[in-house]
């Protein structure tokens, strides 16, 4: 069977997270927490996100010359991406996060970026095989703006679907924005880029009508377990999320992004994409980690089965 090709852009770091009781205030120290390491990066979670939901993924990225740089490719590689266009950074060391999560499941994130800042437009064009035959490209927000205006025009030209998940927010260009066919942002990001806070469906509307004013085709917002508001020029509607029991909501909008890229490579309808999604983010919520809490294919089909 041939996997459908996705192509994701983007950032790679290690994770370094300690699972409390609560994340810390500013100024004050809590003993007693549980320390793990885990691969992360928004670009590299949803790749393997993807890759697990039963893509076929190529990653173009950066990572350092170092331990952490070698564990991630190594990552890659067993998870059957594509690792041809991750680039070792001779200067820079690999990007790292530090994590903190409370019982409640929520979580607070610092990160340095090290290669990741350093991902250039010159190593997109020079990944530009890659473009042809890819159906998908994803891209986030924890790398150079520049890299990523070149893949969207690359995938423009190769007409593929492109998601932009405009993580952590930042102001962003209609230059941009006009050849995004998926904006992803969650409540937060959502606020950032319009000013609108997001607490409804009735907000998430006048928020969505404000990035389709500028230029993108469809935009989800991704609502926790709520579900996903989904807007396009000529509709608008919530997908209904999932309950479940969160311990860790790190990467949960990465997972959702890497498996709607795989449910639209495969022609699926963008309700069915935004439902398979849905439930392979409801997953990962239950499980502590980035990429470790990504679903199998198998696991999101078995979610989604009606109980007999």
């Amino acid at each position: 069977m041939i996997k459908p090709r996705v192509l994701v852009v983007g950032s790679s770091n290690t994770d370094m997270i300690i699972k409390m009781d609560r994340i810390p205030r500013p100024g004050e120290t809590i003993l007693g927490g549980e320390f793990i390491t885990a691969a992360g990066g928004k670009g590299a979670n949803q790749a393997v996100a993807a890759a697990r939901a039963g893509g076929g993924v190529t990653f173009i990225a950066r990572v350092g010359k170092d331990m952490f740089g070698e564990q991630a490719r190594a990552g890659f590689i067993s998870e059957g991406i594509n690792t041809e266009h991750v680039i070792r950074d001779p200067a820079s060391p690999t990007g790292v996060a530090l994590i903190f999560v409370g019982k409640d499941g929520e979580n607070s994130i610092a990160v340095a970026s090290g290669a990741n800042g350093n991902l250039s437009s010159s190593d997109v064009r020079k990944a530009r095989g890659a473009f042809a035959g890819a159906s998908v490209l994803i891209m986030q927000l924890e790398t150079p703006l520049e890299p990523l205006e070149t893949a969207a025009e690359l995938a423009v030209q190769a007409g593929m679907q492109i998601i932009l998940n405009p993580a952590p927010a930042r102001p962003l260009p209609d230059s941009l924005l006009k050849n995004i066919s998926i904006l992803t942002p969650n409540e937060t990001e959502a606020e950032l880029l319009t000013g609108i806070k997001v607490t409804d469906t009735a907000t998430a509307e006048k928020a969505a009508d404000k990035l389709i004013a500028r230029g993108v085709r469809t935009v989800i917002i991704t609502l926790g377990s709520r579900g996903a508001f989904v807007a396009t020029a000529d509709s608008r509607r919530l997908i209904a999320g999932f309950k479940v029991d969160a311990i860790d909501t790190t990467a949960a909008g990465d997972t959702f992004n890497g498996a709607l890229a795989v449910a639209l490579a495969e022609g699926q309808s963008l309700d069915h994409a935004v439902r398979f999604a849905n439930a392979a983010a409801a997953i990962s919520v239950t499980r502590i980690g980035a990429q470790p809490s990504a679903p199998s294919r198998e696991e999101i089909e078995k979610f989604l089965r009606p109980s007999s």
